[in-house]
């Protein structure tokens, strides 16, 4: 099994800027598709940004004017880089992995989440 772990939410001002890491380890044979899912109360979970290992991405469009997102696979590490922050950007924000390649629906590997609050 892939451990997936989080970090860089918080609380930022409407209009800031954040960027969230996701550091994956443990036991698996290749990590296709890295990915960042959110949810907010009350709201079914939603993709935000996936890419593949070959750098192929696909981002929801309330998002992909303003969000981007890129992998180190020497590092085995996906980052989102969040622009242009708006209070509804605000929500758990989960990492996900999968071994296929698949851009759409998100893989069985879940990281614990990072909490990304825009105050306005």
């Amino acid at each position: 099994q892939v451990q997936l772990v989080e970090s860089g939410g918080g609380l930022v001002q409407a209009g800031g800027s954040m960027r969230l890491s996701c550091v994956a380890s443990g036991m698996y044979y290749a990590l296709n598709t890295l990915g960042w899912y959110r949810q907010a109360p009350g709201k079914q979970r939603e993709l935000v940004a996936a890419i593949t290992h070959g750098g192929t991405s696909k981002s929801a469009d309330s998002v992909k004017d303003r969000f981007t997102i890129s992998r180190d696979n020497a590092k085995n590490t996906v980052y989102l880089q969040m622009n242009s922050l708006k209070p509804e950007d605000t929500a758990m924000y989960y990492c996900n992995a999968d071994e296929l390649y698949e851009l759409t629906r998100p893989g069985p590997n879940w990281g614990q989440g990072t909490q990304v609050t825009v105050s306005s």
